[in-house]
């Protein structure tokens, strides 16, 4: 049987997650604004609650796709609302559409979303050597760099503990305990 991180438990969903995605490099601008927006969904309830409706957040927000989604009016807001298979707090949606209008400055004064989020780890992943969950910080002062700088460029939901979140998912860190067997193919991912 795999050693696994402790935090990805029995349920096949997480497994997959914690198996093929998380801490894997991502670099597509549409991957890394889905993720933005699911961490930030996620505040105050649990990962695999946001996983199991994952299917039905890339449908209700096109795919994911920024400038669709920066369009979004209060029609848009009110159908949100009503879908039973996204969680329907205003808050979390009206959030997700003002950081669409966010990524849209980013990716005119950065080109990409990728080129202004790996900024912040040079563009390599961390590789972290945690011996247990239990030592796996929350977030980190990186974490509350970028928390800061998204708050200036109008973003909501990317507080310090979100955007670590983020950074693990999307491989800026390589958070797999080091007796994971994720954590080795991780880290050869980078080199």
């Amino acid at each position: 049987m795999k050693k696994r991180c402790e935090w990805c438990g029995t349920d096949p969903l997480y497994i997959a997650y914690h198996d093929e995605e998380w801490g894997v490099p991502a670099h597509d601008d549409r991957h890394l604004f889905e993720m933005l927006t699911l961490e930030g969904a996620q505040a105050g309830l649990s990962w695999l609650t946001i996983l199991k409706k994952r299917q039905n957040y890339r449908k209700a927000f096109n795919d994911f796709d920024v400038e669709i989604v920066a369009r979004y009016s209060e029609q848009d807001i009110q159908r949100l609302l009503a879908d039973a298979g996204i969680v329907r707090n205003r808050l979390k949606i009206e959030s997700a559409i003002k950081n669409a209008r966010a990524v849209l400055k980013i990716q005119e004064q950065h080109e990409t979303l990728d080129s202004f989020f790996w900024r912040y780890v040079d563009g390599e992943p961390q590789q972290n050597v945690w011996r247990s969950m239990a030592e796996v910080p929350a977030r980190t002062e990186l974490s509350d760099r970028m928390s800061k700088d998204l708050k200036k460029l109008g973003f909501n939901f990317v507080g310090p503990t979100i955007c670590y979140a983020f950074m693990q998912a999307v491989g800026m860190v390589n958070d797999h305990v080091i007796d994971c067997f994720r954590h080795q193919d991780v880290k050869k991912l980078n080199l």
